[in-house]
């Protein structure tokens, strides 16, 4: 099941990347961004509670889902575009195993906990 749920996630990202082309943005601008929703991290220097409703707000699909469909309702190609990076970002993390973060730790997400042997996503 596992490698089932990765294989979804892995397609989503291919399909966020794919959409980000339409937008009419060159493509290589979704690598370089890529990773900016991490910067939520920073939440993490405040306190746990504050880091992961920060890390889980940028990470969250209905989120991306609102910005992709907010650039198309609004014609404004930025903003479609910046909702399919969100997406495709959200979708590497869980490809990788990384989830949505609980208040008691960063390394507590919605996959599992990060780095064990129990952990759902990452083995």
């Amino acid at each position: 099941m596992k490698q089932l749920l990765r294989l979804e996630e892995a397609g989503l990202f291919l399909l966020s990347w794919y959409f980000f082309t339409t937008t009419g943005i060159t493509w290589w601008w979704f690598l370089v961004w890529l990773l900016a929703p991490d910067l939520s991290m920073i939440g993490y220097l405040i306190n746990a509670r504050i880091g992961a409703y920060l890390y889980n707000f940028f990470h969250h699909k209905g989120l991306a889902t609102l910005v992709v469909l907010g650039g198309t309702i609004s014609l404004s190609p930025l903003l479609a575009a910046s909702g399919w990076l969100l997406l495709g970002h959200s979708s590497m993390d869980r490809v990788f195993g990384y989830g949505l973060k609980y208040i008691s730790d960063f390394k507590d997400t919605h996959l599992g906990r990060i780095g064990e042997a129990g952990h759902s996503m990452g083995n």
